[in-house]
């Protein structure tokens, strides 16, 4: 088979350090690469090189001319005059710019007949229905509406998700995806793993989540102190030939060790002079000495911080309610935080999920009800908007403005210094500017600060964005020896799984729904309860929770029924035209377009319809 792009000799430096030299790396059509390593090991900066977003120092890339590159950038960057339209249709695509027409239009209250019948038409004649369709998808998909919104008004979340969009439309021969997970909700993540692993797709990707890497990738690549190791396998197989290679590395280290104070000594017992030496076994000395260094520094985290004492009375939601802009986005919900909880806080993006979290913390005041915040009861935050740090700062510097010395969990006192270097951060990490941190590095500097609180009730929203599987190995660790609350949000079905014993769902509308389990048995239990047209039977919640009553208000009973009743109306009439459509002729370009839109609608509203019956049967 013959090989996609290819790179030779690929060596490159980043601020006159070396990342990586002599890399060696081919990739053939079908393959789905996945590349794996620690922050910092040169991971963005492999992919743009393989992108061509700039030339290697030293080494080249070879690929077949006609071969078509796609890069999603970790932080994509865009010309903010440009409209979501501006940036989504390609000008030289014929096909695109009639669906970017036809696409305006329908944004239009008062369409103008004429031109969507000549659109019709046109979008017939270049065979553009089922791209249009396509695109349609992966717009709703990356929660993408208002075509003419100016890409300067959107946040850094629904930036990354447009350049996903672009990137899927554009359906490029070689992808190249920087965290192409971060800021999607769990069930995108779910649609973009079938759409990559359907055809032939040739991708190369780095990504923390690991069910999405082993859903979708066969073969890893991992990136580790400048030198290239392949495994053609899953994640699990990855994991086994790591643990032997360390194992074979650290046999090796011993030896480099033992040989290292042998040599130490014969270079002391040596003359000044360096002519009176052998240039060669000095030479061997020094190549020693550093990859002993090397070895050594590539030590695991170990976190064990010190927790503030936890009282009785911790956390309590009595009914709190909250709105924006006449939007609903917490109505009525109550619980009492209990010692041990640890919760999975999931639902789409835009269903409140941080709303929830500020009011939690203090930061945001509920329209209705309390929270009564435990007086030993001492937050530990970390946010997905991460930290602001002056770029000009030592890395030390940041750590020192929080604390000199923090307890650890045994008792004892560390410095900021010893700290850092538990967290991976060398002493020459620690003296350098943070503007030279990698966006990994600047995550665990954020954790660290974080854990430096000493918190009881720790709270963490998208802690996985950015960090190399390593630190979150370690992170899953701690988390799971923490002995106070946990509240997470994740992306990461993974690190759901393992860490939460119990769902708060944000289904929308300002219903927010409580879940005994972790992830995987809700999603199972949804799965079936869509087959079967039955209600997923969640267990029984805990008495400290307090939800209403468990039985429907007879308005309730009364929206069940109708629930009911609307959707096999719905079902009968979207049977009906479809049927009509099949029987229409193909030349009626406006008969067409009509029914299109009509079922289109009634899908929406048989969505919507089911949700609200899945809601109210819970009761």
């Amino acid at each position: 088979m013959s090989t996609l792009i290819a790179a030779e000799n690929l060596g490159h430096a980043y601020h006159d350090e070396w990342l990586f030299k002599n890399l060696t790396l081919g990739i053939q059509p079908g393959q789905r690469v996945a590349l794996v390593g620690i922050n910092g090991a040169g991971k963005s900066t492999l992919l743009k090189l393989l992108a061509e977003r700039f030339e290697p120092l030293e080494g080249k890339i070879v690929k077949n001319k006609s071969v078509r590159i796609g890069f999603l950038d970790q932080d994509p960057q865009f010309n903010e005059a440009f409209s979501i339209s501006d940036f989504i249709f390609s000008t030289e695509n014929r096909q695109q710019q009639l669906i970017r027409e036809y696409e305006e239009l329908l944004e239009d209250p008062d369409p103008d007949q004429d031109k969507l019948n000549k659109l019709y038409e046109d979008l017939s004649e270049h065979n553009a229905w089922e791209f249009e369709h396509q695109i349609k998808t992966i717009l709703s998909r990356m929660g993408i509406q208002h075509l003419q919104q100016k890409v300067g008004t959107l946040s850094g979340g629904q930036r990354k998700r447009l350049a996903l969009a672009k990137l899927l439309i554009d359906d490029p021969d070689f992808l190249v995806l920087d965290e192409p997970t971060n800021h999607l909700d769990i069930d995108t993540i779910e649609w973009l793993e079938k759409l990559l692993t359907s055809g032939n797709k040739t991708l190369l990707l780095v990504t923390h989540d690991r069910y999405f890497l082993d859903n979708v990738c066969n073969s890893i690549v991992e990136l580790d102190q400048g030198k290239m190791y392949r495994y053609e396998g899953n994640y699990a197989y990855f994991l086994e030939r790591k643990a032997e290679r360390a194992a074979s590395e650290a046999s090796s280290l011993q030896k480099n060790q033992n040989l290292l104070k042998k040599e130490l000594e014969w270079m002391r017992r040596q003359p000044q002079a360096r002519g009176t030496k052998s240039q060669a076994r000095i030479d061997a000395f020094y190549d020693l000495e550093e990859k002993t260094k090397q070895k050594s520094a590539n030590q695991p985290i170990t976190l064990n911080m010190k927790m503030a004492r936890q009282g009785g009375k911790i956390l309590e939601l009595d009914h709190i309610s909250k709105s924006f802009d006449e939007r609903n986005i917490i109505d009525d919900f109550s619980y009492v935080f209990k010692k041990g909880d640890r919760i999975g806080l999931a639902g789409k993006n835009g269903t409140g999920k941080s709303t929830l979290l500020n009011l939690l913390t203090g930061s945001l005041d509920p329209d209705q009800g309390k929270v009564h915040i435990g007086e030993t009861t001492v937050f530990g935050y970390y946010r997905q908007g991460g930290l602001i740090f002056n770029e000009k700062d030592r890395v030390i510097d940041v750590v020192k403005s929080t604390a000199e010395y923090i307890k650890m969990a045994d008792g004892s006192t560390i410095s900021a210094s010893a700290l850092l270097t538990l967290f991976l951060f060398p002493p020459k990490k620690q003296y350098g500017m943070v503007e030279k941190l990698s966006g990994g590095e600047r995550k665990r500097l954020q954790l660290m600060r974080v854990l430096m609180q000493n918190p009881n009730f720790l709270i963490l929203d998208e802690p996985t964005n950015d960090l190399d599987i390593d630190t979150l190995n370690v992170l899953e660790e701690f988390l799971e020896n923490f002995p106070g609350i946990l509240m997470l949000v994740s992306h990461d079905r993974y690190l759901l799984d393992k860490m939460s014993e119990q769902l708060f769902i944000m289904e929308g509308e300002g219903s927010v729904r409580i879940y005994n389990g972790n992830y995987s048995e809700y999603r199972l239990n949804l799965e079936a309860a869509k087959t079967t047209k039955e209600k997923p039977k969640p267990p029984v919640a805990s008495a400290a929770v307090t939800t209403g009553s468990q039985k429907l208000s007879f308005k309730e009973q009364q929206a069940l029924a109708e629930a009911e009743r609307r959707i096999d109306e719905i079902e009968i009439d979207l049977a009906k035209l479809n049927t009509e459509l099949e029987q229409t002729n193909g030349s009626d370009f406006q008969a067409i377009g009509d029914l299109s839109l009509k079922i289109d609608e009634l899908k929406r509203e048989l969505d919507v319809q089911t949700e609200r019956w899945i809601e109210l049967s819970e009761k």
